[in-house]
């Protein structure tokens, strides 16, 4: 289990450009398929912003393409599609229609269902993209991070955070609304090849501190996320890495 990697960007405005260049690196790597997992929140606009960009020219028909990608998200709130908290309508509007070339193949949660039914169905979109994986390893997740410490919708003190056999878990208990939501959980986190969480914003550093630089009896959740032989990175702007006393990479204006 490698090290997390953290790389400073002076403002999502660099930062954007490189997890763009990132995903597009990752989406080129080989093999049949690229599977992404996806986060939202300001995820959604700073991919929507960047990303089309870096996968145009000869990466619309070549390795990179979006036509081979498996695109999923790693957590969604159970609310119609045209709901503004709803991930999966996020992308849908923001950025897949910006992707060039054929579209990528997208997993859907039936958000119409309830909870349980909801990350069942889910799971099983799940164990039929990936046949004979009990766990399914993404090629790519990018993460977010709460103030609080959460990932996905895995939050502090949860017993969601306890889960090793399901791979997508409901919850009508979200102390952030809406309340009910389907996640990954962590088995699936930490199966990825490569994990990438993008935080920014000078709110964040506080939590970031005491993620990166560890030592808690009880990790954070987004602490608990440590890819088992996958690599995992961190993306933060000089803001939310102020209070950071830890080697990290720093990266200037281009």
């Amino acid at each position: 289990m490698a090290a997390p990697r953290v790389s400073v960007f002076p403002s999502p405005q660099e930062l954007g450009p490189a997890l763009a260049q990132l995903v597009a690196e990752r989406a080129a790597g080989g093999g049949d398929r690229f599977s992404l997992g996806l986060s939202g929140g300001s995820l959604v606009g700073l991919l929507a912003r960047d990303l089309p960009a870096a996968i145009t020219g000869p990466a619309t028909t070549g390795p990179a393409a979006p036509a081979r990608w498996l695109l999923a998200f790693c957590d969604e709130r159970l609310v119609p599609l045209e709901h503004p908290e709803s991930t999966a309508g996020a992308y849908q509007t923001q950025l897949l229609p910006r992707l060039p070339g054929p579209p990528p193949r997208v997993l859907t949660p039936a958000t119409g269902l309830p909870p349980a039914a909801a990350a069942e169905e889910y799971a099983g979109q799940l164990r039929q993209a990936f046949p004979g994986d009990d766990v399914p390893v993404f090629d790519l997740l990018v993460l977010g991070v709460g103030p609080d410490g959460h990932t996905c919708s895995l939050f502090p003190d949860h017993p969601l955070l306890q889960e090793e056999d399901k791979i997508v878990a409901a919850l009508t208990d979200s102390p952030k609304p809406p309340p009910e939501r389907i996640t990954f959980t962590l088995p699936v986190l930490n199966a990825a090849r490569s994990v990438v969480f993008v935080a920014t914003g000078g709110s964040k550093a506080q939590i970031l501190k005491r993620i990166l630089e560890g030592g808690e009896e009880q990790p954070l959740p987004a602490a608990r996320v440590r890819p088992a032989s996958g690599e995992l990175l961190w993306f933060l702007d000089e803001a939310a890495a102020k209070e950071l006393n830890i080697p990290v990479e720093k990266h200037s204006v281009l």
